[in-house]
């Protein structure tokens, strides 16, 4: 091979041809070193025959003029990123560039220096120098990552190197991980897992795909049972994926991974060190990471001989990424296990529509695990109709609410309030002149976080210190905040209950893997008696003293016209709902409500999933929404609001005129201020067997736009904002 087709990590080119040099050997998936122009890039030697692009002369080819010491990205990765390029209408390059995330581990073996503390008394020490050593305690990186830990600057450590405080330690780049072993902890199953787990080992072991959707309730034990389709997977020299929705239930996971094989995982996630990600990089394209845990940008790492994939709380939301490339990692790791001929568990206590849909046709093969395990008992659900219970004034926890979590702090047992709220109030105003405080770059209200004593824009992270007085009529004192969040319920639990050890666990709050690790400790060992959180407590967390659950504004997510806003609704509550009662002890769940009638409200009450999935699908097939119906959404944006009008409507323009395809639109989006970009949005609703995104480049290809219009695509969407 003498001459090759290059995908190179430039957004504004297509593939190149280059001359491969005597003496150098490449073959697709080889990463090398490309000359552009005066420049130097990366690119990825390409199967000449699957990308577009006309014959060079051979005379005018450029040479390549490295390979890099890292194994060839295999032929199923290569074929996965093309099938997610095509199906999200993403730009190869775009796509592929996610499997080479760390940049390091392409540069070969080597060493690192990190530091870390030394045991030399410090002495006299500058506020700086004392806020790194309380940070860094345990923690060792290099200088700069150990700069962000403490929020200090590079120069601090530095100094603090120099006078014995900080030592170097020069670190292998690969060591190896640890060895997993299979027959470290073997569970004891029950005969429904032990026949689910045989199942999922059978076909691990025949190393073909299959699809299996993992339908459990909470506390069921569905993790036990993948556990041992992992086991088969390590016996055999193979490697496993399992994906996550959030970092922090990562710290849960690994301690359970421990006990069951005697060692962590390896971990992807952004939380990582720049030497951690090299590590694992190389780790995984060199086949000796076993079992790699990581949310869903894990799911392009360049595995050599993956053999299992995991998507725990496959339901969730957060597996589709809304910027850059808009995949669904849930859809996407079912098709890498069909590139890989490998087979994928879905796992959920409450599947989406579309999985069970799949699993109805017969795609997906559905197997069942319907009660707890050990003889626990699902947690007894009552509602509170909020027009007839109304907390008083003032106050957001109804009276048997109230009543509930006295009982349960009196016992001596756990109680978790959820609220899908972050900060202190969703809204704070003036009460003189009714100023609404406003983020300058988004349309939404700035959200008061108390305990930092700012207000914050959670689209854009725009922040400001809360004043004193108003901005508009510079009136004292007069600022009120509207609404509740999770840090307001927690100040309203501390006044109910000010013997209570209340624990607020939110983004804000868990912001590192560690802090995870540690609410984790205290929950296990009773050091909190009532969790107060949002969505990060819905799911992943088993506390067997942990009795009562109570839904502050069950309603809240049913507003805003979404999709599957009831779907949505039911998963995050039934989901917050399976952490009680999950030990010996039986649970109880109290749902707040203004809508007792609500379908949603009612299948929770009653526990008749299968009826509310039943009227869900009706209704989406009814509407021709997914799964019986194909939706993508083209957003248009621009610092400029008429440019980006006239951009909207210069698509809508030229919209096509199809039976099976009807387009909504454009018009402002709901959220039509992001980030200082003013936004449009059509909306396109098409038949299950229309080729929509043939229908989408043969419409958006041949136009045109200013250089400030950017034009993105959404396919199969879950944010309509």
């Amino acid at each position: 091979m003498n001459r090759v087709r290059c995908l190179v990590f430039n957004a504004a080119l297509g593939p190149l041809d280059y001359r491969v040099p005597e003496g150098m050997t490449v073959e697709p998936g080889s990463v090398v070193v490309c000359p552009l122009g005066p420049r130097q890039i990366i690119g990825i030697v390409w199967d000449a025959e699957r990308l577009p692009g006309d014959e060079v002369p051979a005379n005018k080819l450029r040479p390549l003029l490295q390979v890099l010491p890292v194994p060839p990205l295999p032929a199923p990765l290569r074929r996965l990123i093309e099938w997610t390029a095509d199906y999200y209408l993403a730009s190869l390059a775009s796509v592929a560039r996610m499997a080479l995330s760390s940049t390091g581990a392409l540069r070969g073996s080597s060493t690192v220096t990190e530091y870390r503390l030394t045991d030399k008394e410090p002495g006299r020490l500058t506020p700086q120098r004392a806020k790194a050593i309380e940070a860094l305690d345990g923690q060792q990186a290099t200088i700069r990552e150990l700069a962000a830990m403490a929020s200090v600057s590079d120069a601090v450590l530095r100094g603090m190197v120099n006078a014995g405080l900080l030592e170097a330690v020069l670190v292998d780049s690969d060591r190896p991980y640890p060895a997993a072993d299979p027959t470290h902890a073997a569970p004891d199953l029950s005969v429904e897992q032990a026949a689910v787990a045989t199942q999922f080992v059978t076909a691990v072991h025949a190393h073909e795909f299959q699809p299996f959707l993992l339908d459990g309730v909470t506390g069921s034990g569905k993790t036990e049972v993948y556990f041992e389709a992992v086991a088969a997977a390590i016996e055999d020299g193979r490697q496993v994926l399992v994906l996550l929705p959030e970092i922090a239930l990562t710290q849960t996971f690994l301690k359970r991974f421990e006990a069951r094989f005697g060692v962590t995982p390896v971990t992807w996630h952004s939380s990582l060190k720049s030497s951690e990600r090299r590590r694992a990089w190389r780790a995984v394209a060199a086949g000796h990471a076993q079992v790699v845990v990581g949310a869903r940008s894990a799911l392009f790492l360049p595995f050599a001989k993956l053999g299992l994939i995991v998507v725990d709380e496959a339901h969730e939301v957060s597996f589709k990424q809304d910027d850059g490339v808009r995949y669904n990692a849930r859809d996407v790791a079912v098709m890498r296990a069909r590139f890989e001929s490998v087979p994928v568990v879905l796992a959920s206590a409450t599947p989406a529509l579309e999985s069970l849909q799949m699993a109805e046709s017969g795609r997906y093969e559905r197997v069942v695990l319907p009660a707890r395990f050990g003889g626990a008992t699902m947690p007894d659900i009552q509602v509170i109709d909020l027009r007839i219970e109304q907390p008083e004034r003032g106050h957001w926890i109804a009276p048997p609410l109230v009543r509930a979590l006295k009982e349960r702090l009196e016992k001596g047992e756990q109680s978790l309030l959820f609220l899908n709220r972050r900060g202190y109030a969703p809204l704070t105003l003036c009460r003189t002149c009714g100023y609404r405080f406003q983020c300058p770059n988004c349309s939404a209200w700035l959200v008061e976080h108390r305990l930092s004593r700012r207000l914050a824009c959670h689209h854009c992270g725009h922040e400001v210190p809360t004043p004193e007085a108003c901005p508009e009529c510079s009136e004292p004192d007069c600022l009120v905040a509207c609404g509740p969040g999770v840090e307001r319920i927690a100040d309203e639990v501390a006044a109910i209950l000010p013997e209570a050890r209340v624990a607020l666990v939110t983004s804000d709050t868990l912001t590192s893997p560690a802090k995870a690790a540690e609410f984790v400790e205290r929950a296990s060992a009773k050091a909190i008696d009532v969790i107060v959180g949002t969505q990060l407590v819905t799911k992943g967390y088993h506390f067997p003293e942990l009795t009562f659950v109570g839904v502050i504004d069950a309603d809240m997510g049913l507003e805003g016209g979404d999709l599957r806003a009831a779907e949505r609704t039911y998963q995050q509550i039934a989901q917050v709902s399976g952490r009680a009662g999950r030990g010996e002890k039986p649970g109880e769940v109290l749902i707040q409500t203004r809508h007792p009638e609500a379908p949603v409200i009612e299948a929770l009450a009653s526990g008749d999933r299968d009826a509310f999935y039943a009227a869900e699908t009706e209704a989406r097939r009814d509407a021709g929404a997914p799964p019986f119906g194909r939706w993508a959404a083209i957003i248009v944006s621009s610092e400029d609001e008429a440019e980006a009008r006239d951009a909207a409507r210069g698509i809508g323009g030229t919209a096509p005129n199809l039976a099976d395809v009807m387009i909504l639109g454009p018009a402002p989006a709901p959220l039509s201020l992001l980030r200082g970009r003013y936004r449009y949005r059509l909306l396109i609703n098409a038949r299950r067997s229309t080729e929509l995104q043939r229908v989408i480049r043969e419409w958006l290809d041949p136009l045109r736009f200013p250089p400030g219009v950017r034009v993105a695509v959404d396919i199969d969407p879950y944010s309509f904002v």
